[in-house]
């Protein structure tokens, strides 16, 4: 008995949410993530049916669905109860629709066909509203039907370009973003040059002390002018690596 209410409920219209869909809850979610990290065998990058069935079983029942299935050996799928292609070639409209887009379709054009639909339809409601009882809609409901159908062609249609308008969008957001991580490594440059710089002018200045008592007078204020420049140079050294945590953390 369960297995045609599975059935119907598949090839309904509109048919229910499959029941594990309250697993699709942020704590799995979070569980299945640390379960990529610790795992050896990557989940995502798992091609081989076998492969994957085993890894599958490895995971608890609740965690199970978050890996998306194999696609379908025969290249083919059901979807409401209709038996579909993974490569559907397209199909061109009927011979009793005249193609009201230019060939490829525009931006432009797609506009114009959905001010049409609605025109069309606010017509058709004018009608029926009017007089129900008329016939006058049924040209009216047939400009609609060319209408939609031209629409749903002329999307078809534009898929490859919209493609292509995506990918081009990706690229320059990549491209955006080298420029401004070479920017920010000529800013850190820039101004790791400047420390180095300060810093060898602190050695100039800094110097060794002299006293010129005695000869043991002297020995002793270069080890305290040596133990000052390093005590010095040791400080700078924390500030210059201090600024360069701050600027690759940022």
């Amino acid at each position: 008995m369960a297995e045609p209410r599975q059935s119907s409920s598949i090839t309904a219209a509109f048919p229910a949410p499959p029941p594990f869909y309250k697993y699709f809850t942020e704590t799995n979610l979070n569980r299945f993530a640390e379960l990529q990290t610790e795992s050896s065998t990557d989940l995502e990058n798992t091609k081989d049916h076998q492969r994957l069935l085993r890894s599958l079983l490895n995971l608890p029942p609740e965690l199970r669905y978050f890996q998306p299935p194999p696609a379908p050996p025969n290249g083919q799928y059901r979807s409401f109860g209709e038996d579909r292609l993974l490569a559907a070639p397209l199909v061109p409209l009927p011979d009793e629709t005249s193609a009201l887009y230019p060939s490829p379709p525009t931006p432009a054009s797609l506009i114009q066909l959905t001010r049409s639909i609605l025109l069309n339809f606010l017509e058709l409601v004018h009608i029926l509203a009017t007089n129900p009882s008329a016939t006058e809609y049924g040209p009216k409901w047939e400009d609609l039907r060319d209408l939609f159908r031209n629409a749903h062609q002329a999307i078809n249609e534009y898929r490859p370009h919209q493609a292509r308008e995506a990918l081009i969008l990706m690229m320059e957001a990549q491209v955006e973003r080298g420029k401004r991580e070479r920017e920010g490594i000529g800013e850190l440059r820039t101004r790791v040059d400047e420390m180095l710089a300060d810093l060898g002018e602190g050695l100039d200045e800094s110097g060794v002390e002299e006293d010129g008592v005695n000869g043991a007078g002297l020995g002793q204020g270069r080890w305290r002018g040596e133990d000052g420049v390093r005590e010095r140079e040791m400080e700078d050294e924390k500030r210059m690596w201090e600024v360069l945590r701050q600027d690759l953390g940022s």
